[in-house]
């Protein structure tokens, strides 16, 4: 046993031109709903399990290159076709991962405000 503190994802927060859109888009995705909004945020609360996510207004400029990006996981086979279920919620397809590494492949999306994001399946047992 540790003394380390358990630490989970509970929302991520994404600055965007258009916060409704974004936000019914990751609603849409995640399987959460817009739960609230205030002063131009909307707060997408995720299902049981998942993560939430914090939209808000952007406030300067979108930078250049993301520092960061979201790998979500899906069920071993199930990556086609949540990456098409992205693209018809109105993500952008970018690239394909099939053969890097044996034990994953992903596809790297863009959400509807340009934030990068992948989906990923592990092999079985990983």
């Amino acid at each position: 046993m540790t003394d380390t503190p358990a630490i989970t994802l509970g929302a991520v927060a994404l600055d965007t031109d258009d916060p409704p859109r974004l936000a019914a888009f990751w609603a849409a995705l995640t399987g959460g709903e817009i739960a609230g909004e205030v002063d131009g945020m909307l707060f997408v609360q995720g299902p049981p399990g998942g993560f939430s996510v914090l939209v808000r207004p952007r406030q300067g400029p979108a930078p250049e290159h993301p520092d960061q990006h979201l790998d979500l996981t899906v069920s071993w086979g199930a990556r086609e076709s949540e990456v098409a279920r992205a693209v018809s919620l109105g993500a952008e397809h970018r690239w394909d991962v099939l053969d890097e590494v044996p034990w994953v492949r992903w596809t790297t999306l863009a959400d509807p405000g340009g934030h990068l994001f992948c989906i990923a399946e592990h092999t079985p047992g990983d």
